[in-house]
């Protein structure tokens, strides 16, 4: 309920744009468990309104091409940050759009760019959409999420992976999923001419009034001229 409309933003955009081959979905890793960077790569995953099969060509390659990202399907048994984004693309593809879930405990500015790399290395000549899932301030008055907020959309707005990733190493905003995010970033400058744009940006205490502890949730697309 809080979350959602925002994301539905950048899946509207998705939707205009047309369906990619593959989508990458990179998430945070919030339960500790699992190796730092953990990829699943055959099976499919289910969700009340449909199933989503893994991508099991890209994926393994994507694998053995980088000397971080583990296979670990344990990693994602409990984690939610990439599987919140499944139902969106059920509803857009269907059954017909495949995935690959990269899931980070490992956040740092040289990781995500060495993720970055192996996935833009392993994608040329296919039509990929790469998609960061991550909460903005965590648990703040309203007033101090979206001043923060501001800053990290800001660094994404001016494709700056170096700044987002301080503010989120520092604690300065409490990004869950600014590894992500930074990858993201770091791959759309490796590709070229990519340009990112603010869809929309809400609180929790938008939708529930109380603005004294908020989340803050944001949607931002990356296209390519």
């Amino acid at each position: 309920m809080y979350s959602g409309p925002v994301a539905a933003n950048g899946y509207s955009k998705l939707a205009i744009d047309g369906q990619p081959d593959v989508c990458i979905i990179l998430g945070p890793n919030h339960t500790g468990i699992g190796s730092g960077l953990s990829i699943q790569t055959e099976g499919a995953w289910e969700t009340p309104i449909g199933v989503t099969r893994v991508d099991s060509d890209l994926a393994k390659r994507i694998q053995k091409s980088s000397s971080l990202i583990d296979v670990d399907e344990g990693a994602h048994a409990s984690e939610h940050s990439i599987e919140v984004q499944l139902p969106f693309l059920q509803f857009l593809f269907k059954e017909t759009i495949e995935f690959v879930p990269i899931c980070m405990m490992m956040q740092d500015l040289t990781t995500s760019r060495e993720v970055a790399k192996t996935i833009v290395e392993n994608t040329k000549g296919k039509n990929v959409a790469i998609i960061a899932s991550s909460d903005f301030t965590h648990y703040e008055p309203q007033a101090d999420a979206n001043r923060k907020d501001r800053e990290a959309i800001d660094a994404i707005l001016k494709l700056d992976d170096e700044q987002l990733n301080e503010l989120g190493e520092s604690n300065h905003v409490t990004m869950c999923g600014y590894g992500p995010i930074t990858t993201l970033i770091a791959a759309a400058k490796m590709l070229g001419n990519v340009k990112a744009e603010l869809l929309a940006y809400k609180t929790s205490g938008d939708i529930t009034g109380d603005k004294s502890a908020v989340v803050g949730y944001s949607s931002l697309a990356f296209t390519r001229n």
